[in-house]
């Protein structure tokens, strides 16, 4: 039985990502900052769980030490919404979203690397957001820090193979907890929803059912990629 470390299993995208590896039977251990979200979400998929602040080195060692020392794979499921104009943007928000989206994602597979490279070797699965492809206004410091874990993605593909593969999903906006406020109005989340090809917004089954292939032997010949989830928000243009 296969063992999957994910960052954020409590978190929407985290969550359905670990439901679908656990429906193929393997063993889980998450990893999240809220303890009591975290609990239940572990109880429920009956996986081991640390609680730990992706923010902080030691305690991300801490986590990936508790995960063991053989891994199928690392998922990176925690991330930011901070949707601002450049003007209003701080310096701590720059260093906050760059800390939890892709710090946070190098950190992390540092501290596993050992682990992922034991047995048959692992598999990396990072998330970025679609406003890195595609330019969105008020996403300069998301954007900026979910095109650093792009890079990553390519650099630690590069670097890992043939081990470990590295890819990444890119998702447009999802149904999640996080991207609840953008959501609560009908007619944003109907505006939203148009901008899609497919005219509606992600569910997190969405970004799971892609993650199953890409962090499984069904993806085994697929590292160093970036993948859009988007409802073709990203490459295609049906009105106007």
């Amino acid at each position: 039985m296969a063992k999957y470390l994910i960052y954020g299993g409590n978190g929407g995208i985290g969550n359905a990502v670990a439901r679908s590896l656990t429906q193929d039977g393997h063993a889980l251990h998450l990893v999240g900052r809220n303890a009591d979200e975290l609990a239940r979400a572990a109880g429920e998929l009956g996986a081991s769980h640390t609680v730990a602040d992706i923010t902080d080195a030691d305690q991300i060692a801490h986590a990936a030490a508790e995960a063991g020392d053989d891994l199928a794979g690392l998922v990176y499921a925690v991330g930011t919404i901070n949707l601002k104009p450049i003007g209003k943007l701080t310096h701590d928000d720059f260093l906050t979203d760059f800390r939890v989206n892709a710090a946070g994602a190098a950190l992390a597979i540092k501290a596993s690397l050992d682990a992922l490279k034991a047995g048959q070797g692992g598999s990396v699965l990072l998330f970025s957001t679609v406003a890195v492809q595609q330019g969105f206004a008020a996403h300069a410091s998301v954007a900026m820090a979910k095109g650093a874990v792009e890079g990553l993605v390519r650099a630690l593909g590069a670097e890992l193979a043939p081990k470990v593969r590295v890819n990444a999903i890119a998702p447009s906006l999802t149904e999640t907890p996080l991207a609840g406020p953008m959501l609560a109005s009908d007619q944003m989340k109907k505006a939203i929803s148009g901008m899609h090809a497919i005219p509606r917004i992600g569910a997190p089954d969405d970004m799971a059912a892609l993650a199953r292939v890409l962090l499984t032997d069904s993806g085994s010949w697929i590292t160093g990629q970036v993948i859009g989830v988007d409802g073709g928000r990203s490459t295609l243009r049906t009105k106007g």
